[in-house]
């Protein structure tokens, strides 16, 4: 279950300062604008408009492990039910999603459409970020699978249930603001790629992984199969690992 931090875990781990989140001493701050980002509510607004004032930098390279999910069928749906039940699909996609992500002390960076990005290991550090990210990406298609059984019948694909495909890969990626008239607060490189089409190969309630990742988070993996697949982009096959 996500626990609520009661200070900032990213204005603690990167500048030691205790920003309150919750309760009486948050009130100051929230007159401020600093409250809980939407990333991650245990992180603050500070760590999501301010990266720059706090890195010193507007990129920093970093390592860490990024998870792509998608909602599969989701743009036949969309084509054939009324905008309303859609709505129902995504609201209840996004909210496990994040509490799936959150629980690992990764951040919900962006939501595209029937898909969503997140991070492991900014602003929020852990060594085992690798082993967070298949923690969550498990914790994504438990929580779907029994929170689709409460949605609208119609919502279905061909008489099958909606499910999600997920990817991750780790590594170096910057991170950090990027643009320059709309400031865009994400992480970019080979990484983020890798992921984004390990997540297009993944079939409906399949996680797949990098070598990467296997080997960061061997301990949660040791019944996992691997194949070759021919990603797109990539000239040479990539094994991945199904979680």
């Amino acid at each position: 279950m996500f626990h609520q931090a009661t200070i900032c875990k990213g204005c603690w781990q990167q500048m030691h300062m205790p920003v309150p989140l919750r309760g009486v001493a948050s009130a100051p701050f929230r007159a401020f604008g600093i409250r809980p980002s939407r990333m991650n509510p245990n992180t603050c607004t500070i760590c999501e408009m301010m990266f720059t004032k706090v890195m010193k930098a507007r990129q920093v390279e970093i390592d860490a492990t990024i998870l792509f999910a998608d909602l599969r069928g989701y743009t036949s749906l969309s084509q054939s039910r009324p905008q309303g039940e859609i709505s129902e699909l995504l609201d209840a996609f996004y909210d496990e999603c994040a509490e799936a992500v959150w629980e690992g002390d990764g951040i919900v960076n962006k939501t595209m459409g029937d898909a969503i990005m997140a991070v492991f290991n900014f602003p929020i550090r852990r060594d085992d970020h690798a082993v967070q990210a298949v923690r969550a990406a498990r914790a994504i298609q438990e929580r779907w699978r029994a929170k689709r059984e409460l949605l609208p019948k119609s919502l279905t694909v061909d008489g099958e249930t909606i499910g999600v495909g997920v990817g991750i890969d780790s590594g170096k990626v910057n991170f950090g603001e990027f643009g320059r008239t709309h400031h865009d607060l994400t992480a970019i490189g080979t990484v983020v790629n890798v992921a984004s089409r390990a997540q297009s190969a993944a079939a409906a309630d399949e996680i797949l992984l990098t070598q990467s990742v296997y080997e960061r988070a061997r301990s949660e993996l040791e019944v996992s199969q691997s194949r070759d697949y021919q990603l797109k982009g990539l000239a040479e096959p990539a094994r991945l690992w199904a979680a």
